[in-house]
C-alpha cells in the first residue's frame, strides 16, 4: 500500500478577487485518510496569504496504524504561488518506506521552463533532473485544488486547467458532475462532485480516477477527496475532520 497517488491529489488577479471567489487569507484543513475501511493516515493542508507576494500552501502527510507499520509515510510539501495561484517554487521532502528524497521545482515564466531536481538523500546523489516546457501560468497539485475553488462550475460543465508535477505539463480536464450530500467527521455537507482527469497517462501513468467534493456554497471547502485505484488496490479517501 502506498499513499503516493494522493499527490494525485487541484490573467493576474488581486487577493481581493480571490477573496470574492471564496479563498480565505488563512486556512488549515485536517483530513482522515481511509483505505479499505481502516484509518491509513492523516493529512493537514495550510493556506496562507503572503502580503505583496501571493500565496503559500503547505501539506503534511503521514501514515497511521497498521499501514504505518507496513509502509511508513512522512511527507512535507510546500509551494509558493503568485496572486493568480500560478506555481513559483515547490519543495517536497519525502520519507516513504526506505525512500528518503528531497525535490525542488522552480518555475521561470519568462523562459517558460520548470526545473525539476530530485535528490536521494540516503545516497547523497541526484536521482532525477529535468527541464519542462510550461505555459504562462501553471498550477502544481495543491495550488490546483485551491484554483478549482475559485471556479463556478455547475454540474454538466467542465474546463481545462494547466497542471504540472515538474516532470510533465498538461492541460487537464476538470468536470463538475453532480450534487451530493457528503457525511464526514466534520458533519454533513451539501456538495458538488468534481472529477479531475490526471491519471491514465494524462499527468500520471497509473490507472485511476480522482474525485473532489467541494461544498455547494461560497466557501467551496474540499470536504472529501478520493483516488479510485484498480480493484485489487482499492480507493484512498480523505475526509475532512475539522477546519480552522
Amino acid at each position: 500500500m502506498t499513499l503516493k497517488p494522493l499527490w494525485a491529489l487541484l490573467v493576474c488577479w488581486s487577493p481581493a478577487l480571490a477573496q470574492y471567489n471564496g479563498l480565505p487569507d488563512k486556512e488549515t484543513l485536517y483530513y482522515n485518510i481511509e483505505w479499505r475501511l481502516i484509518t491509513a493516515g492523516k493529512a493537514k493542508i495550510q493556506w496562507l496569504d503572503v502580503p505583496n507576494k501571493g500565496w503559500q500552501v503547505n501539506l503534511h502527510l503521514e501514515s497511521a496504524g497498521l499501514v504505518s507499520k507496513l509502509y511508513r509515510v512522512d511527507d512535507d510539501y510546500s509551494a509558493n504561488l503568485t496572486q493568480a495561484i500560478c506555481a513559483q517554487q515547490v519543495n517536497l521532502s519525502t520519507h516513504e518506506g526506505s525512500r528518503d528524497r528531497e525535490t525542488k521545482i522552480g518555475f521561470d515564466y519568462n523562459s517558460h521552463k520548470a526545473d525539476y531536481l530530485e535528490r536521494d538523500r540516503a545516497k547523497n546523489a541526484v536521482f532525477l533532473q529535468r527541464e519542462t516546457e510550461i505555459p504562462n501560468c501553471t498550477h502544481e497539485i495543491a495550488g490546483g485544488l485551491y484554483y478549482l475553488r475559485t471556479l463556478n462550475l455547475e454540474p454538466g460543465q467542465s474546463t481545462q486547467i494547466a497542471v504540472t508535477d515538474g516532470k510533465k505539463s498538461v492541460m487537464a480536464k476538470v468536470e463538475a458532475q453532480q450534487r451530493e450530500d457528503v457525511k464526514t467527521p466534520e458533519g454533513v455537507f451539501k456538495t458538488i462532485r468534481y472529477e479531475a482527469y490526471l491519471f491514465d497517462n494524462v499527468l500520471y501513468r497509473r490507472s485511476a480516477r480522482l474525485y473532489i467534493w467541494l461544498t455547494d456554497d461560497r466557501r467551496k471547502l474540499p470536504v472529501q477527496i478520493r483516488v479510485r485505484l484498480q480493484f485489487a488496490i482499492g480507493s484512498i479517501t480523505l475526509q475532512l475532520e475539522k477546519h480552522e
